[in-house]
């Protein structure tokens, strides 16, 4: 298992991008969490194995239809935090 922290920018905030977001996660079997932040962008933190992540990378770059991405950073992630499912936070 690997985990990643992706920060997502651009208008999505308001858009339905968290419960998208867990329902993408649940879909491809990802633990974890997202999370609105006050500079307006989506935190996401997941575990799952490679292609998983990929598979949620992919869809953070476009998110649900009313969102406007402008930009994914993706970065590796450490924690002791055990994640059983995906939740909004």
């Amino acid at each position: 298992m690997t985990t990643i922290h992706i920060n997502v920018c651009g208008r999505v905030q308001g858009v339905y991008f968290r419960a998208y977001t867990q329902k993408q996660a649940i879909k491809f079997g990802i633990t974890g969490f997202v999370a609105n932040k006050k500079d307006g962008s989506v935190e996401i933190v997941a575990c799952a194995d490679q292609d998983a992540l990929n598979n949620l990378t992919t869809w953070c770059h476009k998110g649900p239809l009313m969102a406007k991405v402008s930009h994914v950073i993706v970065n590796a992630y450490t924690t002791s935090e055990k994640f059983t499912q995906f939740e909004i936070r």
